[in-house]
């Protein structure tokens, strides 16, 4: 029997590997590679503050934001989200602090500290788990369905209710099956108290889900691009599809602003493990900027999912980023960073940790009528890639936009055709995040008091009677669990003082290893800017050892700041000192 084990702080633990047209010699280990999904922040209706992992400070959440291990979500009163995990929706309802626990390939693992969850798994593959984890019990559902679970934390209880498919409940020593349309409520902790209990009536926030699972189950663009890629069915109401004989399947946007181009209308955020992170404005604009590529057809831009592929591989960005000495000198506006979006058949060239497999799949699912993967990524020099969209959709702004993760719209930079021509394509931007970009968005104010405790009906419990109504007298029934209120959790500190931890949640799965904070970070980066840590410098860390150097190699290689000259020092702000400040420069 699996025992619960009760563990604080849920947070991060995956990461990256090196690019093997460099070291051939070695096969790295596909355990370090970044996940292959995310969670997407699908739908907004309220104030939604994020904490992503590491961090101490909360910011504003923002649509089609990606979430990963370790990053923590709280719903203000009035409001509703939605995230994807591949095939399986997450809904929160308000007054909920949700942790991602742990996603990989494999796992699903979300933590409820307070409030109400509704999890939508439409598919369950082989080997694949979902498990939601609350301060009574850990959940693992069993099998495709749907799930609700409420977490009062003021009277350490959850209600479980199994509107269809088979979840296990366990901690301590137990081990509890609970099948479709029943109910339970968890009290205590170790031992934890299981009793079945008669599933309350259905509410609003019940319904909103069922309205959002039909969006899910109709969308006529699944047969295009496949329900594991999140975001398709955004499609469906803004724009068109055409079959193009050279790509296959094309979708084309319908309505976009004048001088619209791919990557252009959004901000660059800091997520981990990746790096650098592009989120759209529009409301459809994930599964577009993160699989598949972007290409002109017959005059307009349109985007080409590639093959249907039951796993598709997510990626931060699909772009080529350009720059060099040459670039940030000629624009006159200062150190600029540039990109543009690939097009099909152009191998997209990670700058993260990741291993062989990885990069073969991540281009595999992103490229289609590939023949012969191994000739698309086996590079020696990426400036030799005729890139078809660097000349006509390229987008520079200055560092210091893109370092504070601001709106690229209205901050574009106007760049002739011959200083574009000198510029370098590089594997990523030298330039570490700051602000918004590092915090998943604008610093999120002290949340508002609840004065009102909200409150639910409790299991079996009769409706309110109405206008006229004479109530059934009521009955104490000692057997009967006492009904449960919810209150609001405590209130998140103010920009820049330490937040309260996250609450102690029961597992199942054990938990990844927690991310160091970003004060610790933050130096080993700099010394490298533009690219994520490797998984044994995050564990040094962890250790409370130095990073020490980075060993994954890059082409074209670069510098450290330390080694740069001095006409791009005097450019950049000083970056912290380093303990491992003269290191080697990876690539060298």
């Amino acid at each position: 029997m699996m025992r619960g084990t009760r563990i604080l702080q849920p947070f991060l633990g995956l990461m990256l590997l090196a690019l093997p047209w460099t070291v051939p010699s070695r096969l790295w280990a596909e355990g370090d590679d970044p996940p292959a999904r995310v969670a997407r922040l699908s739908y907004m209706k309220g104030n939604v503050s994020l904490q992503v992992s590491g961090a101490n400070d909360w910011s504003q959440a923002t649509l089609n934001y990606p979430l990963s291990t370790g990053d923590r979500l709280y719903t203000d009163p009035g409001t509703q989200v939605e995230l994807e995990v591949g095939s399986t929706a997450v809904r929160m309802s308000e007054a909920t602090d949700l942790t991602v626990a742990n996603l990989n390939d494999q796992l699903l693992q979300l933590g409820l500290g307070n409030g109400t969850v509704r999890v939508r798994v439409y598919e369950l593959e082989p080997g694949e788990s979902v498990e939601v984890d609350t301060p009574n019990g850990a959940l693992t559902l069993l099998e495709a369905g749907d799930y609700r679970v409420e977490a009062f934390s003021n009277d350490n209880a959850t209600l479980v209710i199994v509107n269809r498919g088979t979840l296990e409940v366990s901690g301590g020593d137990v081990l509890q099956r609970v099948e479709s349309g029943r109910a339970v409520k968890l009290t205590g902790t170790d031992p934890i108290q299981v009793s079945f209990v008669e599933p309350p009536s259905p509410d609003g926030f019940d319904a909103w889900c069922q309205n959002r699972d039909r969006r899910f189950e109709s969308s006529a663009s699944a047969q295009y691009v496949g329900r594991g890629v999140p975001g398709y069915y955004d499609l469906d109401g803004y724009g068109h599809w055409r079959n193009v004989p050279e790509y296959g399947p094309v979708w084309v946007p319908a309505v976009v602003p004048v001088g619209w181009v791919p990557y252009r209308f959004g901000h660059w955020v800091w997520v981990s493990p990746w790096g650098w992170t592009w989120v759209e404005d529009e409301p459809w604009g994930f599964c577009p900027f993160h699989y598949g590529r972007w290409a002109v057809v017959e005059g307009v831009w349109g985007w080409v999912p590639g093959p249907v592929v039951v796993r598709p591989y997510y990626a931060p960005a699909l772009v080529a980023f350009v720059g060099g000495p040459h670039f940030s000198v000629a624009i006159g506006a200062g150190p600029g960073v540039g990109w543009f979006p690939l097009g099909p058949r152009e191998p997209y060239i990670p700058s993260y940790h990741h291993g062989n497999e990885y990069l073969r799949r991540v281009n595999v699912t992103n490229t289609r009528n590939v023949t012969n993967i191994t000739n698309i990524t086996n590079v020696t020099n990426i400036n030799n890639i005729r890139y078809v969209n660097r000349t006509s959709a390229t987008t520079v702004v200055s560092q210091d936009d893109f370092r504070g993760g601001r709106p690229v719209n209205g901050h574009v930079l106007q760049v002739r055709p011959e200083q574009l021509a000198q510029a370098q394509v590089t594997p990523h931007p030298r330039v570490s995040p700051a602000g918004e970009a590092l915090f998943g968005g604008r610093p999120a104010p002290r949340p508002p008091r609840v004065l009102m405790p909200m409150t639910t009906r409790a299991p079996g419990e009769r409706p309110a009677p109405t206008a006229g109504e004479r109530p059934a007298p009521s009955r104490p029934n000692p057997s009967e669990p006492p009904a449960m209120t919810r209150t609001a959790p405590p209130e998140r500190p103010e920009a820049g003082r330490p937040a309260p931890p996250p609450p102690g949640f029961v597992t199942r799965q054990p938990l990844p290893p927690p991310t160091p904070p970003l004060a610790v970070r933050q130096p080993a980066m700099q010394e490298h800017p533009g690219r994520p840590l490797e998984p044994r410098q995050l564990q040094n860390l962890r250790e409370g050892r130095p990073a020490g150097p980075m060993r994954d190699r890059e082409f074209p290689p670069h510098s450290s700041p330390s080694q740069k000259a001095p006409s791009e020092r005097k450019s950049e702000k000083p970056a912290p000192k380093s303990s491992e400040r003269g290191a080697r420069p990876h690539g060298l």
